[in-house]
């Protein structure tokens, strides 16, 4: 197996079989990331994934083949040759072929024309050194036979097109042929109707497989689901049938005309339509794989966007006839109050609403606001603004994408069983504000707004990158075990969602975590998970300065080591850099820890429980633009990325409709990834370069 993986792979084949040991014994990426940076050679989150999901594919190839080998073995067709080959597959396509010939076969022509005994005449034809093909197939007509020699002859086709079809070597060739030769055509069917012409690019298209894109493929199968589009994947017709013609028809051929018939029967009927499905389900999954792709990259900046923690919070989810909702919540996002005020028409109650704003904020100590970016969004904005407070207190702008499926999800049920969902919706816009990991993880990523083509995508493989992603983030950033909720901690390497909820029950019983060795006595969390949760789990104030760092307990001992030699207690070694610099790292390699873990820790010591994401910046939208209507060509306006796909970037330039920054204009050179030249949340400049008020479509260059 580790052979196998290290063909496949680049890495140190060391490094892999130590990492494939630590995945098989429940070890978690970012655990074998961070703390076992040994026994991988120092091997990051996507190299370690890489490993695991190429040694899971090579699982699944041998499952198959080890099915496959038993069933021809249990109809009495396995030989050596046989089980050999299939055991030097390589690939699923590869022992499929092989099988080919033993699967149990529905009534097929083939089947048919053999119960007639037609098969000795297809050797014949297909032997191709005896020209008097009709007089010898009058031998197969009678009783339980054919019905005449016509019938005898196409019976006996049949069975040649079938061998044609199950051979190993021209099946793998002409797979090349389909890969390198194949054309993407798509056509409207003329009965279907596209009333917003969402597919207009694809009504009569044809390109290369070479050259469509990921996203080209997904639309065009889509538009097939959705009965708008007729799609294929084949090359030139003739192109497959040279081939054929070639490897199968002799050159002192005495059948070569009935072979070039069976030839041509087998590709339309059998192997065209089978490679094609092949070829379909390779793209497919390429581009599955690119789309799911572009999905984490969004869903990993967008849940690490900077946080603004330990902040008070006046939450609001603004509206016009329906009123502004209006939630005050303390440092930790706990909620203290809420209410509505109706600032905008028809209301128009803006006076009482200020008074209540302000009074609001000082009652609660509000240090800043957070108002949804959703309808009468920026209206809200101007109208705070105009606020003058006796305090600093900041306004923001926040992306409520996904707010609504929140506020109507059990886990909101759960947490406010007493309010309505617009209460909750407004509490986790104030929460997205303070800390958008914390928040966002209660939300399924799909409903967050920022994927390309989500829902067509492969789910299974979809959830396992996203949860991956999340994965990662949460253990990047650490989790504050007193404050954290349940949905956030069952992220944590090596805590399940049962555990997470033990731990909240805990803490609500005994009152706050004080040290990490407290979580061995919370329920179902054993020394295996607690090895791998400690380091990522973080104890404000707590009596050891070490339980709110990411140094793992195992190095306890280490640091303690440290600290004696330098002269100091724990607490005085940490962020003291004058003296940490002085440790000769060599001294304290061992066994257990080597240069990597060293190093790490002594970082750590240097700027404990730093967050790696950035600090909250301002932004403001075009005063002057506030509906599509506001725009014309040639406009540079503000704008902040909300969503990249493959093919360009979303723009939210505060008129409730996003713009597009196409693939094409993200730069005068050539771009292949828009993920190389913005990210999720950047601030940018763009100019108009196209409009279509009526389809609600905006098209943007990028300036800056």
């Amino acid at each position: 197996m580790i052979q196998r993986l290290s063909k496949s792979l680049t890495f140190n084949i060391q490094s892999i079989e130590n990492t494939v040991h630590l995945l098989d014994d429940g070890a978690t990426i970012p655990f074998i990331a961070r703390y076992r940076k040994e026994a991988t050679n120092n091997l990051d989150e996507v190299q370690i994934s890489a490993i695991r999901d190429a040694y899971n594919l090579i699982k699944e190839l041998d499952k198959r083949r080890d099915f496959i080998i038993e069933s021809i073995d249990s109809h009495g067709f396995l030989t050596d040759e046989i089980k050999n080959k299939l055991i030097d597959c390589n690939s699923i396509s590869e022992i499929e072929d092989i099988y080919l010939p033993f699967k149990p076969q529905r009534n097929t022509k083939a089947t048919i024309a053999r119960k007639k005994g037609l098969e000795p005449l297809a050797k014949i034809i297909m032997a191709q050194n005896n020209s008097e093909i009709r007089n010898i197939a009058e031998r197969f007509v009678g009783k339980d036979k054919a019905d005449n020699v016509d019938d005898a002859i196409d019976g006996a086709g049949y069975i040649v097109a079938e061998w044609i079809n199950e051979n190993v070597v021209v099946r793998k060739k002409l797979r090349l042929i389909f890969q390198s030769h194949a054309f993407m055509k798509s056509k409207k069917i003329s009965t279907a109707k596209d009333e917003q012409e969402t597919y207009k690019n694809y009504y009569q298209r044809e390109e290369s497989i070479s050259k469509a894109t990921s996203h080209k493929i997904l639309a065009v199968l889509r538009g097939e689901k959705e009965g708008i589009l007729r799609v294929s994947f084949q090359p030139e017709k003739k192109i497959a049938l040279d081939f054929l013609e070639r490897y199968f028809i002799k050159p002192d051929s005495k059948t070569r005309e009935l072979m070039s018939k069976f030839i041509d029967d087998s590709y339309k009927r059998l192997l065209s339509s089978s490679l094609e499905n092949e070829l379909r389900n390779e793209l497919k999954e390429k581009a599955d794989k690119k789309a799911i792709e572009v999905f984490g990259k969004n869903l990993e900046q967008l849940l690490m966007l900077p946080p603004l923690p330990n902040k008070r919070i006046l939450a609001i989810d603004p509206g016009f006839r329906s009123g502004c909702k209006l939630v005050c919540l303390d440092e930790n996002g706990n909620l203290l109050h809420n209410e509505t005020i109706y600032p905008h028409p028809p209301q128009k109650e803006t006076a009482y609403a200020m008074k209540k704003i302000s009074s609001l904020v000082q009652q609660f100590k509000t240090e800043a606001i957070a108002i949804g970016n959703g309808t009468a969004g920026r209206e809200t904005e101007d109208f705070i603004k105009r606020i003058r407070f006796n305090s600093d207190v900041i306004a923001m702008m926040v992306n409520e994408n996904g707010a609504s499926v929140y506020s109507a999800s059990n886990i909101a049920r759960q947490e406010f069983p007493e309010y309505d969902i617009t209460v909750r919706g407004a509490v986790s816009i104030g929460r997205r504000l303070a800390d958008p990991l914390a928040e966002l993880v209660k939300i399924d990523p799909k409903s967050i707004g920022v994927g390309q083509y989500q829902h067509d995508v492969d789910q299974k493989a979809l959830k396992q990158s996203l949860d991956d992603v999340v994965i990662s983030c949460v253990n990047r950033v650490g989790v504050d075990i007193n404050t954290a909720s349940k949905e956030l901690l069952q992220y944590v390497s090596g805590l399940s969602s049962s555990i997470a909820e033990n731990i909240v029950n805990y803490r609500k019983e005994n009152g706050n975590f004080n040290n990490r060795q407290e979580l061995m006595h919370v329920p179902r969390l054993g020394a295996k998970a607690f090895e791998q949760a400690a380091g990522f789990i973080k104890i404000r104030n707590a009596k050891n300065p070490l339980d709110d760092t990411s140094v793992h307990p195992e190095a306890y001992s280490m640091v303690a080591k440290m600290a004696k030699n330098s002269g100091v207690s724990i607490s005085e070694i940490i962020r003291n850099n004058e003296l940490l610099d002085k440790l000769n790292i060599e001294e304290y390699v061992n066994n257990k820890f080597g240069d990597f873990t060293i190093k790490d820790i002594i970082a750590e010591l240097k700027k404990p429980n730093r967050d790696p994401r950035k600090k909250v910046a301002n932004f403001e939208f075009s005063k002057i633009a506030r509906s599509i209507n506001d725009l014309e060509i040639g406009m540079k306006l503000p704008g902040i990325i909300t969503n990249i796909t493959g093919f360009g970037a979303f723009v939210d330039l505060g008129i409730h409709q996003d713009g597009l920054i196409h693939i094409s204009q993200l730069s005068d050179s050539f771009v292949s990834d828009p993920q190389d030249i913005v990210h999720l949340n950047q601030y940018v400049e763009v100019e108009v370069i196209k409009l279509e008020i009526l389809q609600k479509r905006i098209n943007l260059k990028l300036l800056k």
